[in-house]
């Protein structure tokens, strides 16, 4: 049995990218995993200072709800991260909270594999690739950690239209795979 724990970016509710992340939830849960799902709709999550103090003390000087978030990455083995795809990219929110993980570098991280699943009104195939090589430039500051795959809902733009939508089981299907 694997932690897994899964955050979800939309500030939406209805979002197409949350159900990706409740589909993939229930997959993980149902192959006997612990599974925890976050949304970061109603957290207080400032940006980074850039003050590096985290580096020594392997804790954020800013006190907002993204320490406990970051303290439950450090001690999950698997990470999910949800967002929806605005202008190309993940969400601002995502961002700033991979900004915020800053602390996990320099410890002794559980996690290995990492996935994203994202939605966006666009369909094309290649939507998703600027936030998933965004993802990928965070995680390759992790030597031990790897980006295990990832799911994309096109064509979804209004909430709950993605209902229905064969990402949903895709979705649950990548979360089902992790043992």
């Amino acid at each position: 049995m694997k932690s897994v724990l899964v955050i979800s970016s939309s500030l939406r509710r209805g979002s197409n990218s949350e159900a990706l992340a409740k589909e993939f939830a229930r997959g993980a849960s149902d192959a006997g995993n612990k599974v925890e799902l976050i949304s970061l709709r109603d957290k207080a999550i400032s940006f980074c200072r850039g003050c590096l103090a985290c580096q020594k003390t392997q804790k954020c000087v800013i006190a907002d709800d993204a320490r406990s978030i970051v303290a439950k990455m450090h001690d999950a083995d698997v990470v999910a991260f949800a967002t929806p795809i605005y202008y190309y990219e993940m969400s601002g929110q995502l961002k700033t909270l991979l900004d915020r993980a800053n602390p996990l570098y320099p410890s002794d991280y559980r996690f290995r594999d990492i996935y994203m699943l994202t939605s966006a009104a666009e369909d094309e195939e290649s939507t998703p690739e600027r936030a998933v090589m965004g993802l990928t430039g965070w995680i390759d500051c992790f030597e031990k950690a790897r980006l295990a795959g990832t799911v994309f809902a096109g064509g979804v733009n209004e909430p709950d239209e993605i209902k229905g939508h064969q990402s949903l089981a895709e979705a649950y299907a990548v979360g089902n795979k992790i043992r």
